[in-house]
């Protein structure tokens, strides 16, 4: 483990708050709430970030016993004991018109998921009345004093060419109102698709453009990038192909919508025993610069600066959370 005195030193090197708390989310795997045999499962769920779904893996004819099962699983659910790094809760958009009915419910349960979940994300513009629901149904209290982080989804045309407004805004709005602090960015390719008429297939060109634009976004605001779902469920070498193109890409993670997917995204995702060698050797030499007092610091004939410095210090933190 790496002392907390080296995470907080680095961490103000890389101007990064909060990297202690660094949450891997190789897989997402969701888990709709609508179905109580699939909500006793979760405990023992192996994804890194299991997800609570009241959205698009609900029937409009379930939401309301969906969201009354959700709700009563954030209390019951054993948090410290889950199998998995994170529980989630996704939520239904705001252009759905089903938000506040969804948090008018959840809000009831005691406590709130470990990561809330917003689709759809389309402008700022839907930010505010994102917070203004959370606001009004949980209250200021309840929003601030919590470490429950907040991931996003881009789907549509408009998101992606706005995105660097929209996840600014997103930020600006946790600085200064204490909303969840944004911690990942997930890419959601059918609704993509579906918004600019194209026409999904298993290899992804279609969404090559979209992928590569949006984990460069991502990571331009220092945030988990989570990559698109693999659409065949039985083709599990097609499932590798492109989780191992994601990680080369930069992506974090991948969405995947069956337990058969897990195993073999988690695997792909941890970077090889290279990149976890470089990562340490480069914390160390961090920790001897320091140690001397030197201004400039080099590290295998190159300049370091925070991404290089941060990107080492989440793949520490990711091998320890999910090697422990």
């Amino acid at each position: 483990m790496l002392p907390k005195t080296l995470i907080r030193n680095i961490s103000q090197f890389a101007g990064v708050r909060d990297a202690a708390k660094y949450v891997p989310r190789r897989a997402l795997l969701y888990v709709p709430a609508s179905n109580q045999k699939m909500l006793d499962k979760v405990p023992l769920m192996q994804a890194d970030s299991v997800v609570l779904e009241l959205e698009d893996g609900v029937a409009l004819t379930a939401k309301a016993d969906a969201r009354v099962r959700a709700a009563t699983a954030l209390d019951k659910l054993p948090y410290h004991t889950l199998a998995c790094q994170e529980l989630g809760l996704r939520v239904n958009s705001v252009s759905s018109g089903l938000l506040e009915d969804d948090i008018i419910a959840v809000s009831k349960a005691e406590k709130l998921p470990q990561a809330f979940m917003i689709p759809k994300v389309d402008s700022p513009e839907d930010l505010v009345t994102i917070y203004n629901i959370f606001r009004e149904h949980y209250g200021d209290e309840r929003i601030t004093n919590t470490n429950t982080r907040l991931v996003i989804w881009i789907e549509s045309a408009r998101a992606l060419l706005d995105m660097p407004r929209i996840l600014s805004s997103t930020l600006n709005l946790h600085k200064q109102a204490g909303f969840f602090k944004l911690d990942a960015v997930v890419f959601g390719s059918d609704d993509f698709c579906a918004d600019i008429g194209a026409t999904r297939s298993s290899h992804g060109t279609e969404t090559l453009f979209a992928r590569q634009k949006f984990v460069t976004c991502c990571k331009a605001f220092q945030l988990q990038a989570i990559d698109s779902v693999y659409i065949d469920i039985k083709d599990l070498d097609g499932l590798r192909r492109q989780s191992t193109e994601g990680r080369l890409w930069g992506f974090t993670g991948k969405q995947v919508i069956h337990p058969s997917q897990v195993s073999i995204v988690q695997e792909q995702f941890l970077p090889p025993k290279e990149k976890i060698e470089w990562a340490q050797e480069l914390v160390h030499a961090y920790s001897e610069h320091e140690s001397l007092g030197k201004g400039a610091f080099q590290f295998r004939g190159q300049m370091i600066d925070r991404p290089l410095l941060l990107q080492a210090l989440n793949i520490i933190q990711l091998v320890e959370r999910v090697q422990n």
